[in-house]
């Protein structure tokens, strides 16, 4: 198991809260009698009867067509073998997330107890009814064959065995790029493929359609090398099998062009990179031990482009780059099969991909200068928001023009468009966050050290590479917290601000402070005392720049964390107002929230200052800004002055910042209804561009309206972000959760290194 991921968290992680991963959700009204009455008796036989008329309009009234059976028996599950059913279901409910967060597919996981191939064949088919397409997972070989080719010819939806196929179509894009970088035709290109087992034989096929020539390949399986010489070779195998003299995988390496791994880790050594073409390419795909690690690769042959299963290394072949958009563009052109056109399709558009300009939000998430297309990057990576359309669209498409669509589409460019926001603007926002703070690597002090949380937060922020913490508190007590939860937390810095050994340091502190609020209620000695609280400690310390961030508030009141914040650390240059926003994470993407917690009834330039803040902060996680001025009335229905207050600010903010996005005064429910403005208010800037930030006219309506959306609309708050502060110091919500923790460590990383690079 990867070294940050410890046992007992990934138990913790799939049995907290709701025991699993997946749920079933309503998606339409269920409240009343009468939702009721049309959801089930009677209502529900009208749908049925329509069916009966014509079985297409099961696609109309029911989720036939976005949905995925992810099937298994449960025995060749990968790196855990033959586990059977039960053991397997935890794998099955990852790939149905899999494809939900990657392309808004529903799925429903089903894990079969039989060993029979019939029986699982006869048990799939009676099932088509239920489903728009099958996904076979974690069959062994050959069944996995049989079990597949029967279902394509005898089912009318499509079907995929992923670990064959997934596999093939990833490497195959990854090899066109490789190929043509090192400048070898697919033609006359020389294979040696370790592996003869359902992944390596998909690959193997796949390829030949690309051009590859079966005589051009040696194939080796547990037993050795397949040669024709062999008398117990299957159909499969007797294709790839060699005329060549062949004693080993080391003969065979000579001169070859192309090493394809589908096999163990460990059994490719220098000496047999020494011995492979100028060039080579080496695709190492065991998991989770290639068959040569990439640095000895790398190092014995400076000249090789190397993949592999493993998302540390560069040009990771992962099979999520593939069945989710696949499946995706075969529903919705209802397809009968997932034939090799549409694979071919999906080969081109990933390898096509590769070789765009990667958006700087795929740079950040894999802390990347600049990716580009060369013998580094010849795959797109797994978090490219792009790969949705990219895939899905030319999959769609082969389906069309290979006639196995049952429904055509007439504007591509509308699906395009529609693909592009199917799972909402901007929804990797966190995953942005998380990964520009592991970038920057700041240094961040965690003022409410003595608790359980703040040390287990702080444990996770320093496995991922989010922050470095420096921990505050009693030593003693801090240690105690450690020992008792098992915590690996012994090389951390811990400073207790009471103690002796940081006496001269409080003074220093304290007499910093006395000079800047001598004439502001504080004499010598309070200015010193007060040092020993860790929240004036902590802010010293960012002020002096001994630290980079400051994380406080776990176990104090809001008001007085921020006291020791306010005094010492004061606000930004130009900035007139505090402000402080929560990220609202939602199914339409980030949605912020502004103001929630400093103003209580700001004025119409308030109302700007705090605007401005927001915009700037997600300007500085490349977002384009949008922004609704949220009121009670529509554009100026209301002539009381709360309402005419909003309307100035938008006055305000057109006439100072232009190129800014934002209308007001507007009710929420209109702001996010591009129809409804059109037919009503065609002049709105907000028609098309659905907000990213709200800000409300006082703080008991953003605070209100926050808590409501935690709440009732099951949407994770990233927050409060305190704006406008001269260095990076976050106040957490009283009880924050270990989650919640780690988020604001992220989010203070990101603001103090923006904040460093402001100040210079």
């Amino acid at each position: 198991m990867n070294k940050l991921i410890r046992k007992q968290d990934a138990l913790d992680y799939h049995s907290k809260g709701r025991p699993g991963k997946i749920e079933i959700v309503p998606t339409k009204d269920t409240k009343t009698q009468r939702d009721l009455a049309l959801a089930y008796s009677p209502g529900v036989a009208e749908p049925c009867r329509e069916i009966v008329k014509n079985p297409d309009n099961v696609y109309k009234y029911t989720t036939k067509g976005n949905l995925v059976a992810v099937i298994t028996d449960g025995t060749a599950v990968l790196g855990l073998g033959n586990i059977g059913p039960l053991a397997s279901k935890p794998v099955m409910e990852g790939k149905g997330l899999l494809f939900k967060i990657y392309a808004d597919i529903d799925v429903f996981d089903i894990e079969l107890n039989t060993k029979d191939t019939e029986d699982f064949i006869r048990t799939v088919k009676a099932l088509e009814p239920t489903f728009g397409g099958i996904n076979l997972e974690d069959i062994k070989a050959p069944e996995c064959f049989i079990i597949e080719e029967r279902l394509k010819k005898e089912l009318n939806i499509p079907i995929m065995h992923d670990d064959q196929h997934g596999t093939a179509i990833i490497s195959s894009a990854a090899l066109l790029n490789a190929l043509e970088i090192q400048g070898k035709d697919i033609k006359t290109a020389r294979f040696v493929v370790s592996g003869a087992g359902a992944s390596a034989m998909a690959c193997c096929k796949l390829y030949l359609k690309l051009g590859a020539k079966a005589e051009n390949f040696v194939m080796f399986d547990s037993k050795g090398a397949i040669t024709k010489k062999r008398t117990d070779l299957d159909d499969m195998k007797k294709k790839f099998a060699t005329d060549r003299k062949i004693n080993s995988l080391e003969d065979a390496m000579k001169g070859a062009d192309v090493f394809i791994g589908l096999s163990k880790g460990g059994i490719v050594n220098a000496k047999m990179l020494k011995g492979m073409a100028a060039k080579p390419i080496v695709f190492a795909l065991a998991n989770p031990d290639p068959e040569v690690d990439y640095e000895t690769a790398v190092k014995t042959r400076p000249d090789v482009i190397m993949a592999t299963g493993r998302s540390d290394y560069p040009n990771q072949v992962n099979n999520v780059l593939g069945f989710p958009y696949i499946f995706r563009g075969a529903l919705d052109v209802r397809a009968k099969t997932i034939n090799e056109e549409m694979k071919l399709a999906a080969v081109k558009a990933l390898a096509s991909l590769a070789k765009k300009p990667v958006p700087d939000l795929v740079n950040m998430a894999y802390q990347e200068k600049n990716l580009s297309f060369g013998p580094t990057y010849i795959i797109p990576k797994p978090m490219d928001p792009r790969l949705l359309a990219a895939v899905s669209l030319e999959v769609a498409k082969a389906a069309v023009k290979s006639k196995v669509a049952q429904l055509t589409i007439t504007d591509w460019k509308a699906y395009e468009e529609q693909l592009n926001t199917r799972l909402g603007n901007d929804d990797n926002i966190l995953k942005v966050i998380i990964n520009k703070a592991k970038q920057y690597r700041q240094r961040v002090v965690f003022a409410d050290a003595e608790n359980f949380k703040t040390l287990k937060a702080a444990q996770l922020v320093r496995d991922e590479g989010i922050a470095t913490p420096i921990l505050l508190g009693n030593l003693k007590k801090i240690k105690a917290l450690i020992k008792e939860n098992n915590l690996e937390l012994n090389d951390i810095e811990i400073i207790d601000p009471k103690s002796e050994e940081n006496e001269m340091k409080r003074n220093t502190y304290g007499d910093m402070l006395f000079e800047s609020r001598c004439r502001k209620g504080y004499n010598l000695y309070e200015a010193r005392k007060v040092m020993r609280e860790r929240n004036y400690f902590g802010c010293m310390m960012v002020k002096n720049g001994e630290a980079d961030a400051l994380i406080t508030g776990l176990t104090r009141k809001y008001p007085d964390t921020l006291r020791p914040v306010l005094e010492i650390i004061g606000v930004e240059k130009k900035v007139n107002k505090l402000a402080g926003m929560y990220v609202m994470l939602t199914k339409r993407g980030p949605i912020c929230f502004a103001d929630t917690t400093i103003n209580e009834f700001p004025n119409a330039q308030d109302l700007v200052d705090i605007t401005m803040l927001a915009a700037e902060h997600l300007r500085n996680l490349n977002i384009t800004p949008r922004v609704a001025m949220l009121s009670y009335s529509n554009f100026g229905s209301s002539n009381l002055s709360e309402a005419k207050k909003v309307k100035e600010a938008v006055d305000l903010l057109h006439t100072q910042q232009p190129n800014l996005i934002v209308d007001g005064e507007v009710q929420g429910s209109i702001a996010f209804n591009s129809e409804l403005l059109k037919e009503n208010y065609p002049f709105s800037g907000l028609i098309n561009n659905n907000p990213n930030i709200l800000i409300f006219p006082n703080l008991s309506a953003g605070n209100i309206a926050y808590h409501l959306m935690m709440e009732l609309g099951h949407t994770e708050a990233v927050g409060p972000i305190l704006l406008g502060l001269n260095k990076s110091v976050h106040v957490l919500q009283l009880g924050s959760s270990v989650r919640q923790i780690v988020n604001m460590v992220a989010i203070a990383s990101v603001d103090a290194y923006v904040k460093s690079k402001k100040n210079k």
